[in-house]
């Protein structure tokens, strides 16, 4: 598939995204994550803001695992995915790369996404997960969420909220990728471009 083949209303909605601020992203994101349903909408954005926060903030890592390249990315719905076993590998799909770069392009967004950041930040992503997942990062994101579960005497146990280590894996990639807009428009306009051949829109999964 290319970006040339995109029709008019297909255009039309992505420039809708365009006109949204970075952090509705965010926050139809946490709302379009199961366990979520019902959720105050005021609650979310607090959730969206304090994660997307938290990423930004979060000091540069060295990328730790191998990288390897596959192009049936539009097949699995996949731009990039972290394994850690057998060993921990970013593994890119240059197929929906090539795709995004080419829609970046038809859009006039390089000035938000220079030449080389999207593999950058796509890499930098998976890599701040093993972060997000293991250790103080993941306790410490929890802290600024501040979704207490459970409250004795002065001692609190701070709860999971699903999708917030990936907003703020995209806030770390962003910030540290330097891109002018968050990742999330992007894969928003990916979304809107490309559907896999099951319907599902084209996605990040682990």
């Amino acid at each position: 598939m290319t970006t040339a083949l995109l029709d008019h209303a297909t255009l039309a909605g992505i420039k809708e995204l365009e006109a949204s601020d970075d952090a509705e992203f965010a926050v139809r994101l946490l709302a379009n994550t199961p366990t979520h349903e019902g959720r105050d909408p005021a609650l979310l954005r607090q959730w969206a803001r304090a994660a997307t926060e938290f990423g930004s903030a979060m000091p540069q890592v060295e990328a730790f695992a191998r990288v390897v390249e596959s192009n049936d990315g539009l097949t699995k719905g996949l731009l990039a995915r972290y394994t850690s076993r057998p060993a921990p590998t970013v593994e890119v799909f240059t197929d929906v790369l090539a795709l995004a770069e080419e829609l970046i392009d038809r859009l006039d967004w390089r000035h938000w996404y220079p030449a080389g950041s999207l593999r950058a930040a796509a890499i930098a992503h998976e890599a701040i997960h093993e972060q997000l997942h293991h250790g103080p990062a993941k306790k410490a994101l929890k802290r600024s969420l501040g979704h207490v579960v459970l409250h004795a005497g002065h001692h609190r146990l701070y709860g999971h909220v699903a999708g917030a280590d990936e907003i703020a894996a995209h806030a770390y990639a962003g910030t540290v990728c330097g891109l002018g807009r968050s990742p999330l428009l992007l894969t928003s306009a990916l979304t809107v471009a490309v559907r896999t051949p099951h319907g599902s829109p084209l996605g990040r999964k682990k």
